[in-house]
């Protein structure tokens, strides 16, 4: 099927190779073995997903009341079925999206740009917010959906940026009734971004169980320097904000289909195309229940500053 993503005015047309099998590179498509690595790698980060059925959006606290009170995007919550599948532990990193870029030749489209080209560095540095290790922030969702679809090309695996019903369904460790996605469950914040700016500094090391201060800050930490929820995924709650691949509908739990459940087909504005971005903790410290794994909020397929992980559409596990 051939696929269409719209970057920055650039119109990328990828074919991703959906052969079926797993546990390694299975088209030949590999441009280099810094691509090659980044393939393999991106197959072992895969942690399964076994399916079920789950109630998706604001549960509520035990006492009745939402955990999201600044918007009622996030709700009404409505029980849903979803197929097994897999998602990357980590979210994607500024040394993964390097090789990316240059694998398909578009640093040049962003290296005179003086706001975009910031979002296309990698370095070995581990004091540089750009740091090779440290979760991508990229300058657009074609960015994120076109890398997901290079790794499809590369492995013959239908990689794919996840849904939003996906994405909370794994941050709530197959669906429980957790309102962060970290290791208990609830949050013991770094205080890493809090001080001021001239103290911060990239050596000092992680404290608590997640970071989601400061929205003005660039700097982030490693990815997988926190625990993992209880199914082994990092940084779902925390450290840069995530991209789906659904169309953002305020109302979406009203309309939600209750099998394997994904946005509208187009944009709801044409006018003011959005996708839906989730963890909005990785945006800062958020008020009203918006750092929690419920929180939902649209953003236009231009803007800038959002990372992603990518999973795969796959009903058996691939390692």
């Amino acid at each position: 099927m051939l696929k269409v993503v719209r970057i920055r005015a650039v119109w990328l047309f990828t074919v991703p190779a959906l052969t079926a099998g797993c546990g390694g590179l299975l088209n030949g498509k590999v441009e280099s073995e810094a691509a090659q690595k980044i393939a393999t790698q991106a197959i072992e980060n895969q942690v399964f997903v076994k399916g079920g059925k789950f109630i998706l959006g604001d549960v509520g606290r035990p006492n009745g009341s939402p955990y999201v009170t600044l918007t009622a995007f996030s709700r009404p919550a409505v029980e849903v079925s979803i197929d097994s599948y897999s998602i990357s532990r980590y979210e994607t990193t500024w040394g993964e999206m390097k090789v990316y870029y240059e694998a398909l030749d578009r640093t040049p489209l962003y290296a005179d740009d003086f706001i975009y080209k910031k979002y296309v560095k990698a370095t070995d540095d581990p004091l540089s917010p750009n740091y090779h290790r440290k979760p991508a922030r990229v300058p657009n969702y074609g960015e994120a959906e076109g890398y997901c679809a290079w790794l499809a090309e590369q492995t013959g695996l239908p990689f794919a940026l996840p849904s939003e019903a996906q994405w909370e369904y794994a941050a709530r460790s197959r669906g429980k009734n957790v309102p962060y996605a970290t290791d208990s469950g609830t949050i013991e914040k770094d205080p890493y971004l809090r001080r001021p700016k001239e103290y911060v500094d990239p050596s000092i090391p992680p404290s608590g169980n997640t970071l989601m201060h400061s929205s003005v800050k660039f700097e982030r930490r490693p990815v997988g320097s926190y625990p993992p929820n209880s199914i082994g995924l990092y940084d779902m709650t925390g450290n840069v904000a995530e991209w789906t691949q659904d169309w953002f509908q305020e109302d979406f739990y009203d309309h939600a289909p209750h099998d394997n459940p994904k946005g509208p087909a187009k944009p709801i504005n044409p006018n003011k195309p959005e996708k839906t971005v989730r963890d909005w903790a990785g945006r800062g410290d958020h008020m009203g229940g918006g750092g929690t794994v419920f929180a939902r909020a649209g953003a236009h397929i231009e803007s800038s500053g959002n990372g992603f992980r990518c999973v795969v559409n796959r009903p058996e596990p691939l390692n």
